[in-house]
């Protein structure tokens, strides 16, 4: 009985470990899931699991048991029975690996971190991949890069330097209702910009709630009648400004999303090209502005257009909370420091900091800024440090075996072959009107990402982009940030992000609200991410978008 106990007590950890993982795949950047409302973590278990109902833990869904057997089974017949001219045998090898490991991420079959660990023992044994390269891939640069900016945000989050900085930015915007809507979407686009998508939004709406009652309560003792949460706009738009701006910040810098690090990682690997911060930053920044506003003008004017133009009681909420939080304390001003003079020196490193030191980057500055927080004592908690282990250990491992796991894939799709042979047979889109492709990929990733990881998503679709590139000899960048920042805009349904998760769980919001609202601004997305790829990318970056570089050949 004890041993019975015991092993469903572990099985139901893994599966802990599995949602936490879907979080951060989706749009997370630091790995805490904890403040997650019960009932949604059971809904979201139940839904994509196929949990029972008697807090057992998930069990085997008819999608993970076909999962489970079509993974191994499209592994042994490609690895058996598919040949084709050009195609090398270690060329074939990582074709049935990545079949069977793309068909577990997508079934969810077993613990997404587990299965992003089956490259380190597929590609080696099958002759894909040396077991050393594999692995080397799990250590790469822009995965510690990543790690450094879940730390940096793990200590703001550790003494709440994050909800001042969004209270503060609230405040200042004002207190109409279409400002506090501004406001709270401008604080949460630029905590996400650093900080986990999830822990924003999981923040944000609380204080979003608190001013939508406050504002509701007013309008019942003018006599206006309880309000009904299902058709309040305020409220619909707060939680939806949330929601989409959370996802929209991190489109802005390399750490904000991780398909944003992943392309930088497979860039880096594959052609030798280093996307610096500040390089994508140029590229990044005014995009997330610009759909930002967009998206704003959006909600307030045609999605959810409110009558109530000025907030009752609104502004004395915010100034509640702000007085609640005290004084700014020592420990929030040095980490207030170190953030913002690591976020100068990821910005400046192309152009300043590399004439100091060329062998500076911006793993170095991520990983120096997390080893001085883990050196500065707290002043006010004798015996503490700005951040200590017990806070890093948050820190969201099975992503970075992910990350892992992708890098080990593209690497085996360069170094077999397989990535060029693949680019031989998509010749047949040469004739195609390339800024059709470009609009044809993003439409794809970004309706699959309402149903998928968009990481995993990213992940399978960086190495065939590349591949088409070089078939269609058009430049590779066009393609795989097309499909990288369309992975980031999945805005329709409550699965299809964590945030959407958090808001959808406030009461005031339906599947159709979401629904409605989303579709529209994933057009949006199409229209704005194809636009900034043909118009704004070769002008910040310097690139001829129709011409597949040389350098990228060798």
């Amino acid at each position: 009985m004890q041993k019975n106990t015991t092993t469903k007590s572990y099985w139901n950890y893994l599966w802990h470990l599995h949602e936490q993982a879907k979080d951060l795949m989706k749009f997370t950047v630091n790995g805490n899931s904890d403040n997650i409302p019960q009932a949604d973590q059971k809904d979201s278990q139940e839904g994509d699991t196929g949990g029972d109902s008697n807090g057992s833990g998930p069990s085997f869904g008819t999608r993970q048991k076909a999962g489970l057997f079509l993974g191994p089974i499209l592994f042994a017949l490609t690895l058996l029975f598919f040949e084709a001219e050009g195609l090398s045998d270690s060329a074939v090898a990582i074709l049935a690996s990545t079949l069977w490991i793309a068909t577990w991420w997508i079934t969810e079959a077993m613990p997404i971190p587990a299965t992003s660990l089956l490259p380190l023992i597929l590609f080696p044994l099958t002759g894909g991949l040396d077991g050393g390269d594999t692995a080397s891939s799990y250590g790469d640069n822009t995965i510690f890069l990543f790690m450094g900016g879940f730390l940096i945000a793990l200590a703001m989050q550790k003494w709440y330097l994050h909800k001042r900085i969004a209270l503060f930015i609230i405040s200042m915007i004002g207190t109409s209702t279409e400002r506090i809507v501004l406001g709270f979407m401008a604080a949460t686009g630029f905590l996400s910009m650093w900080i986990s998508n999830t822990a924003t939004a999981m923040m944000m709406v609380p204080i979003g709630l608190a001013v939508i009652y406050q504002s509701s309560e007013q309008l019942k003792q003018s006599g206006e009648g309880v309000v009904d949460h299902t058709s309040f706009n305020f409220g619909k738009v707060t939680m939806l400004g949330i929601a989409y701006s959370a996802s929209i910040g991190g489109l802005a810098t390399l750490i904000g999303t991780p398909p944003n690090s992943l392309f930088r990682g497979v860039v880096e690997n594959q052609y030798g090209i280093e996307i610096s911060f500040l390089d994508w930053m140029a590229f990044g920044v005014p995009i997330t502005i610009l759909f930002m506003i967009i998206a704003w003008v959006y909600l307030v004017k045609i999605a959810y257009p409110m009558k109530m133009k000025q907030l009752p009681g609104g502004k004395e909420v915010i100034a509640s909370e702000r007085k609640s939080l005290g004084v700014m304390s020592s420990e929030e001003k040095v980490v207030m420091t170190v953030f913002t003079l690591t976020a100068a020196a990821w910005i400046l490193r192309s152009f300043v900091l590399v004439h100091i030191n060329e062998n500076i980057s911006d793993t170095i500055i991520a990983m120096t800024a997390a080893i001085i927080l883990f050196l500065i004592p707290s002043k006010n908690n004798k015996g503490d440090f700005l951040l200590d282990w017990d806070t890093a250990k948050g820190l969201p491992w099975g992503i970075l075996l992910l990350f892992g796991a992708g890098l080990a894939i593209a690497a085996g799709f360069e170094d077999s072959g397989l990535a060029e042979w693949i680019g031989s047979q998509l010749t047949i889109l040469e004739g195609i009107s390339f800024i059709l492709i470009v609009a044809t990929v993003i439409t794809l990733v970004i309706f699959l990402t309402e149903i998928t990881s968009n990481t995993a998503t990213a992940t399978m679709m960086f190495p065939i982009m590349a591949s088409l590139a070089a078939a269609i000899n058009v430049h590779p960048y066009s393609l795989m940030i097309g499909a990288g920042v369309a992975a980031s805009c999945a805005f329709m349904l409550p699965v299809a992000t964590p945030p959407n998760a958090v808001v959808f769980g406030s009461g005031y919001l339906r599947i159709p609200d979401m629904a409605k609202a989303g579709f529209w601004l994933n057009i949006v997305a199409i229209i704005i991410v194809t636009l900034a790829i043909f118009i704004y990318l070769p002008f910040v970056w310097g690139i001829d978008l129709t011409t597949f570089p040389e350098q990228f050949r060798d």
